[in-house]
């Protein structure tokens, strides 16, 4: 099977899944495609939405249809490194002979759905965000490789900030994408009451293999990208630093940083996902511009003369949009 036929096959499967987690999650659209795209690209994705939006639901849904090993991890203020990773305890073999034994952690499966992760002190917070870097956890001098895909979702609470350990800018830029799960519409929420107080449930069938998502994967590493797109890509991260000579006044009145060149790949990575889910064997600007609020939210920092002025980081991302030339 060549590559455009793989992008076909991609598209094909796409459709078939959003349409199975359909019969479960009500609206969402966008939200669902940002989290698929970021999956194909073996990103991590921060969810941000206020408590009862289903998102533990959503993305239990997603891994049942993909056939996939889903583990939820509530983060609260108690919680240890070794309680995500795993530890080490003592075991006697048959012959009496004791030695260590590595119990794995809830980190070891394909999904985990990291919840409230600014609940937890930084030093397990660090523990899964270098989960997350490697791809391995090290207990007593012993690597031990993750499960491949690996994927994480971690939850904020944008409302309650009590008790929190806001995540630092640094370890913030290893999510690929930030995304904000609004509250639905009117229409959706009746949708929703009605099939959450009725006795019936719908049984989800599994639409991808964990081998076909892997092929996905490797696929769109290989799609080819024009370099007017990566252009347009570097050109719109490199403006939204207000060190450099060339960004807009706009930008160096409102931002104390910009964001590095971590967001440019993931730009072009994600334009790349979002062509082939649509069943294109190259991206275009579009793909970039619709993909650039995920990818940058989390990676601009506000002033205080924007937070005077009520501006926040997506008011920034849309007029940069209308401003950086195509």
């Amino acid at each position: 099977m060549d590559k455009a036929q793989i992008v076909e096959n991609l598209n094909s499967q796409k459709i078939k899944l959003y349409k199975e987690i359909s019969n479960t999650i009500i609206g969402q659209e966008e939200v669902i495609n940002q989290i698929f795209t970021g999956l194909i690209c073996r990103g991590h994705i921060l969810l941000e939405g206020v408590p009862g939006l289903a998102k533990t639901l959503l993305i239990k849904t997603i891994s049942d249809v993909l056939q996939l090993s889903f583990n939820r991890i509530q983060f609260t203020p108690d919680l240890m490194p070794s309680d995500i990773t795993g530890t080490d305890i003592i075991d006697e073999d048959n012959t009496g002979k004791r030695g260590f034994r590595f119990i794995k952690g809830p980190i070891f499966s394909n999904i985990i759905l990291a919840d409230e992760i600014n609940r937890t002190p930084p030093k397990t917070q660090s523990a899964l965000l270098e989960a997350m870097q490697e791809n391995k956890v090290t207990t007593g001098g012993v690597t031990h490789s993750l499960d491949k895909p690996f994927f994480v979702l971690a939850t904020q609470n944008p409302i309650e900030q009590e008790g929190t350990y806001p995540l630092p800018e640094a370890q913030l830029d290893r999510f690929m994408f930030k995304i904000k799960i609004k509250y639905p519409t009117k229409d959706q929420e009746i949708e929703i009451v009605k099939s959450t107080t009725g006795s019936s449930k719908e049984s989800l069938n599994q639409i991808v293999s964990k081998d076909e998502l892997i092929k996905f994967q490797n696929i769109v590493r290989d799609i080819p990208v024009s370099d007017n797109v990566v252009q347009y890509a570097v050109n719109f991260v490199t403006s939204t630093r207000p060190k450099n000579e060339d960004s807009p006044q706009f930008i160096k009145d409102w931002l104390d940083w910009g964001a590095g060149p971590r967001a440019s790949s993931f730009l072009i990575l994600g334009s790349k996902a979002i062509a082939a889910l649509d069943g294109r064997t190259t991206p275009d600007i579009n793909d970039v511009q619709e993909i650039v609020k995920p990818v940058l939210r989390h990676r601009i920092i506000a002033n205080f003369n924007a937070e005077a002025e009520n501006i926040t980081s997506d008011d920034i991302i849309d007029k940069l949009i209308d401003t950086v030339p195509k």
